[in-house]
């Protein structure tokens, strides 16, 4: 049986149940739907990467790092975050407490036709993580693991990384702004406050 069986639609919800404690750096597509889903379309504490791609890890850490007191989460995809694998490790030895990755893995490549991607295969994105030095590292496969990786995303004491695995269904179909300097002056706007 597949491990990849979860509903993202379902999933999302509870294991990020106050999404505008948040900043959040999303990946592209799937995983910016996934984060509007819970925001709202017009949610200001997102930034979708567009036309970036293996970028919202790296650019996730940076906020952390230059925002110590405000809560930072990466949600990206499985896809995106092999173009760029080497930004767990960056992460672990900088090992901000305010950070944490949500990779959402289908196990295939969404954006260009769903091909079966390497973590279908037999790549674990996990084991990966845990091998780059991030200490705080869970796997929801299966319904009872979201309760545990909630509580480590909740906590946010430590940098973690929580590897989602979730079957192939489409992400929320919510239609977000691609308008770049909008989005960029929006989120400055939660970021930093009116100016």
């Amino acid at each position: 049986m597949s491990d990849f069986v979860l509903d993202r639609g379902e999933v999302f919800p509870k294991l990020i149940e106050n999404p505008q404690d948040y900043l959040i750096i999303t990946g592209l597509a799937g995983a910016s739907r996934d984060v509007a889903g819970i925001c709202g379309a017009d949610g200001v504490n997102y930034y979708a990467m567009a036309g970036a791609m293996g970028g919202a890890v790296a650019m996730g850490l940076g906020l952390a790092l230059a925002q110590p007191d405000k809560k930072v989460l990466c949600v990206t995809g499985d896809g995106e975050l092999l173009m760029n694998i080497g930004s767990l490790a960056t992460v672990a030895v900088m090992n901000p407490s305010n950070f944490g990755i949500i990779c959402v893995d289908n196990g295939h490549y969404g954006e260009t036709g769903n091909q079966v991607s390497h973590t279908g295969h037999s790549t674990d994105l996990a084991v990966m993580a845990s091998g780059a030095g991030i200490k705080q590292v869970r796997t929801v496969a299966q319904e009872g693991d979201i309760a545990d990786a909630a509580a480590v995303v909740k906590g946010g004491n430590a940098t973690f990384f929580v590897h989602l695995k979730v079957n192939d269904n489409p992400p929320p179909r919510i239609k977000r702004s691609l308008d770049a300097n909008y989005t960029k002056t929006e989120f400055r706007k939660a970021l930093l406050g009116e100016a």
